[in-house]
């Protein structure tokens, strides 16, 4: 492309710029769109991806031609950038859409058996008792870490009780449940 050729792309661009002359667009169109396909179709892209990939370059040109500046690139060199970017982007979504069937996190739940849902229920009522052996103050400090999600600094805020002692009943409280509890499977 001639310098000419580059001066004579740029005024087209400015056109569609300032006055959104249609006129100019086609004729940018009809020069570019062929050639930005041809070169995607060279960098292995699908005919129907390269034609869509083409639309949207040119789309770019009529919204964002106010973006261009002749004084830094051609108008080829900054339409070949765009497609350049958009073919890359196409890319990295392709490659982020592609599930692995295998990945547990896509795989069904399987159901709970009768057996299992009998032993977490009786899992859970000997926690139930052994936290019901705990003094109050023990008991309402586990309530609000694990049940309440706070951290130790939100119950002794929420308490007005310093963050040694919160953490010394919670603390005790776990020794005492570990006590009961083994007491009860042996």
């Amino acid at each position: 492309m001639n310098v000419e050729e580059k001066q004579r792309f740029a005024a087209l661009a400015r056109a569609v710029a300032e006055r959104r002359d249609q006129e100019a667009f086609a004729v940018l169109f009809d020069y570019f769109a062929p050639r930005l396909k041809s070169w995607l179709l060279r960098q292995r892209m699908a005919s129907g991806e390269a034609e869509e990939l083409v639309q949207e370059v040119m789309v770019v040109l009529w919204h964002k031609a106010e973006r261009y500046d002749a004084a830094r690139s051609s108008l080829s060199t900054w339409l070949f950038r765009i497609a350049r970017n958009r073919r890359i982007d196409l890319q990295r979504r392709a490659r982020t859409r592609t599930l692995d069937e295998a990945d547990p996190a896509l795989q069904p739940v399987a159901e709970t058996g009768a057996d299992e849902i009998l032993a977490n229920d009786d899992r859970d009522a000997r926690v139930r008792a052994a936290l019901s052996q705990l003094p109050e103050e023990q008991r309402e400090m586990l309530r609000a870490a694990f049940f309440l999600g706070q951290s130790h600094s939100q119950i002794a805020e929420a308490t007005g009780l310093p963050l040694g002692t919160v953490k010394s009943r919670i603390r005790l409280a776990f020794g005492k449940l570990r006590k009961v509890l083994e007491a009860e499977s042996t």
